[in-house]
């Protein structure tokens, strides 16, 4: 393989929504461009970058994956992404190390949900975008009517550079806008065959071509004045200047496709050369907000986007070299957790196949396996480097639930492979819960946590269980009391004796627990007091109405007494839960849910319903904008009522709509629903208080 320097490499990651036909673009561009020998389907498994067996079943990207082309003397590094919300976190951290985004739109739909997020962040990461526009040769396909949907949600400087030959089954070739010739290919080979432009086309294509300059010329000064003067532009200015426009966001391009039937294909290849800026020419942001063009002098530093658990080749981390020459077997230093590594061999990655190279240049993108300590996000820098990069970030999980082995000697198995697997993707969540013993997968949605429980079962042999999780809820007091609790105890020899008085407050919500020691006059001997604060905290979590933690509340514990020979910390201990039973049964406990912060994303027709919904699962709106045909939804919902919100947002919407979770606060639950909740957890806990016992060991 070839080495190629930065000014001769093109990074380009393919995004969009799911099942736009990303990965069967990807396998038609590493076909024509002569990567591969033999064209890859989708629906046969066959495609290079989804080989993940089950990416391979469910016939989705879930995971960003790696291929490269060479074409014209450059070399393409196509990075093919998920298109499914669940999964976006991964297609986001693609676009840190792509230099363009080919935003690949179905023909049929549109803009939908997935390509509206990955264009804002694209934006939001100032990457470049070219439009291309796929499955024109399906039915109801038409240029026309996504160009409508692109602009209402883009603006008007999304802009064709070329136009389709034919139409729905009939689409067989593309006019080029910018050299105004037009292309036929045939076969499944796409062979590009040179046409005249039909004639009732050609007026089309010449107002189309006029547009497309004006565009050019309004996005430069310079050219503005040339375009005036002569009333067009040279070819030279032309190209010259729509590349400078695509490099600074000015325009996107549109290109138009058919990846299954490999029309188009090859002169997308020409314009990501033409088009995409090189890391030479881009670089890449840093910490302090410079900018950094890829250069091979200069100390080596690469940033590592991503990282793959494979249980064979254990981890493998893919990253961007971003200044210098990495070399294979040499050292360098992981600037985030101050450690040296040790790199073996440096791989170029066609999907799962893997070539060895002597050395990655700047701008170009390898992986490396078998690293020690580093994970996604980390920059490995020669130790005189001092550059530093933003951080790569995930978002939250918004859903979980409690897993359990099926057979009992997997409890082990599963908290390696779970680490394994949270290298791999940063949105899963594994812990768990310190009240309720359980077992806690969290994840960005339903999929999202059915793929990793599929992955745990296909990698590393680990089958479990998924059941809905316990609700964190708590207890509280809703009035102030006194209380008072003696331990005493007479057995032969010692005795056991503690005494104290307790006054306990409610506090505002968010204040946990305050201990105070107000004793006078030593009522109760100093060395004791702390034995009365270890009673009450061992008493308020375990609770009193149904076993949650008690929180928001202040003990001061005002007098007591002690006997000088029986007292001892063991009897304060048991006084202080005496009197915290005592003051519970009194002081009108309650109950508090946890409240989310929900966002929902769904087309506007939807709104309505959508709020009507969630007002149903007592949540309370708290605002709504439009974004395009979009509309955003904000409320606050209690988590009890979220558990099965996807599944109804999924139906409700028929796939287009989406949210995002995240704690905002505890409440009271409302009276009516006290009995239930206090019944359930009565319930379960007698149930399973042996099996919570088993897991707290």
């Amino acid at each position: 393989m070839k080495i190629y320097d930065a000014p001769s490499i093109r990074n380009v990651a393919l995004v969009g929504h799911s099942g736009a036909g990303k990965t069967q673009l990807t396998a038609a561009l590493l076909f024509d461009a002569g990567a591969v020998n033999r064209f890859g389907r989708v629906d046969d498994g066959t495609t290079v970058t989804d080989y993940d067996e089950e990416e391979i079943i469910r016939k989705h990207t879930l995971s960003c994956s790696l291929a490269f082309a060479e074409w014209n003397k450059h070399k393409i590094n196509i990075i093919d992404t998920p298109g499914m919300s669940n999964f976006l976190s991964d297609s986001r951290a693609a676009l840190r190390v792509a230099d363009a985004a080919l935003v690949v739109i179905d023909a049929v739909h549109g803009v939908e949900v997935s390509t509206e997020k990955m264009w804002t962040a694209a934006q939001d990461l100032e990457v470049p975008r070219m439009v291309v526009l796929n499955r024109l040769d399906r039915e109801r396909a038409s240029l026309e009517r996504s160009l409508e949907s692109l602009r209402s949600s883009f603006g008007r400087t999304v802009i064709p550079v070329q136009l389709p030959i034919g139409e729905e089954k009939g689409f067989k070739g593309i006019i080029d806008l910018v050299t105004m010739t037009g292309w036929t290919f045939a076969g499944e080979n796409g062979n590009p065959a040179q046409a005249t432009i039909p004639a009732d086309l050609q007026t089309q294509a010449d107002s189309a071509r006029e547009a497309l300059i004006e565009m050019v010329a309004e996005a430069d000064d310079a050219l503005m004045e040339k375009f005036f003067d002569a009333g067009t532009l040279s070819q030279e200015d032309l190209v010259a200047g729509l590349h400078r426009a695509v490099a600074a966001s000015r325009i996107f391009p549109l290109f138009c496709v058919s990846a299954a039937a490999n029309v188009g294909v090859q002169p997308l290849l020409d314009g990501i050369v033409t088009f995409v800026p090189s890391p030479a020419e881009r670089g890449v942001q840093l910490a302090d907000d410079a900018r950094l063009t890829a250069s091979d002098s200069g100390p080596v530093a690469a940033f590592v986007w991503k990282t793959v658990a494979d249980p064979f080749a254990g981890r493998i981390t893919m990253f961007r070299v971003i200044a210098g020459v990495l070399k294979s077997d040499s050292t360098v230093n992981n600037a985030n957790r101050d450690t040296s590594e040790r790199l073996g061999h440096l791989l170029l990655l066609q999907g799962k196949t893997q070539t060895s190279v002597p050395e990655v240049r700047a701008g170009d993108i390898g992986a490396v396996a078998k690293l020690k300590e580093t994970l996604t996000g980390d920059l490995l820098i020669d130790k005189a480097a001092t550059l530093r990069m933003h951080p790569i970030t995930f978002p939250e999980p918004v859903i979980s639930y409690a897993i359990e082995p099926k057979s009992r000697g997997d409890e082990e198995k599963i908290s390696t492979s779970m680490h394994r697997l949270q290298e791999e993707d940063p949105a899963i969540g594994y812990s768990r819960d310190p009240q309720t013993k359980e077992l806690l997968l969290a994840g960005q949605g339903q999929l999202h946590i059915e793929v990793t429980v599929a992955k745990l079962k296909r990698r590393f042999g680990v089958e479990v269980l998924l059941k809905p999780p316990r609700i964190p809820y708590r207890e509280t007091i809703s009035a102030a009391v006194e209380a008072h609790g003696r331990h005493k105890k007479q057995t032969g020899g010692h005795g056991q004796f503690g005494d104290c008085k307790v006054k306990f407050e409610p506090l505002p919500r968010g204040s946990e627990f305050q201990f105070v020691d107000d004793i006078f006059g030593g009522s109760i001997p100093r060395q004791f007091v702390p034995a009365i604060e270890k009673g009450l905290q061992d008493a308020r979590m375990r609770g009193f109405l149904a076993g949650y933690p008690m929180v928001d509340f202040r003990a001061t514990v005002i007098d007591g007494s002690y006997h000088a020979v029986d007292s001892s910390e063991m009897s304060f201990k048991m006084a202080a839960s005496l009197a915290f039973k005592d003051g519970m049964s009194r002081a009108r406990p309650t109950l508090l849910e946890p409240v989310m912060d929900v966002e929902v994303f769904a087309p506007s027709d939807y709104a309505g319903d959508l709020m009507g919904d969630l007002n149903s699962r007592r949540g309370r709106i708290g605002g709504m904008d439009t974004r395009g045909a979009s509309t955003v939804i904000r409320a606050k919902v209690p988590m009890s009522e979220m558990l099965t919100y996807e599944q109804h947002l999924t139906s409700a919407t028929g796939g287009r709509g989406s949210y995002h979770m995240e704690f905002s606060h505890y409440e009271e639950v409302p009276q009516h629903l006290h009995g239930k909740i206090v019944a359930a957890a009565k319930a379960e806990r007698g149930h399973s208080g042996t099996n919570a016992e088993g897991a707290a060991d």
